[in-house]
């Protein structure tokens, strides 16, 4: 096996959802500069997330509904004056 080729910074890293609040706690290498208490007392880098598995329309089953036709007759009455 080669030497020095996996990182060698792994440590506990807080990773938090930012769409519904949901965070885990885990090992990571990822840099990052904010930090946060986690329930056990102890402060961990935090890396803030956009969607999670607990936000992701295919792990929840709820699609966000898209108003499509509202955007074609918005659409129509803008060009129709042409």
């Amino acid at each position: 096996m080669k030497k020095d080729l996996h990182p060698s910074n792994y440590r506990l890293v807080v990773f938090k959802d930012m769409s519904n609040d949901y965070a885990f706690l885990t090992k990571s290498c990822v840099d990052t500069k904010e930090t946060i208490t986690w329930e056990d007392g102890n402060e961990y880098p935090v890396v803030k997330l956009e969607i999670s598995h607990t936000s992701h329309p295919f792990y929840t089953g709820k699609m966000k509904l898209v108003d499509t036709a509202g955007r074609i007759d918005k659409f129509r009455s803008r060009y129709n004056k042409k």
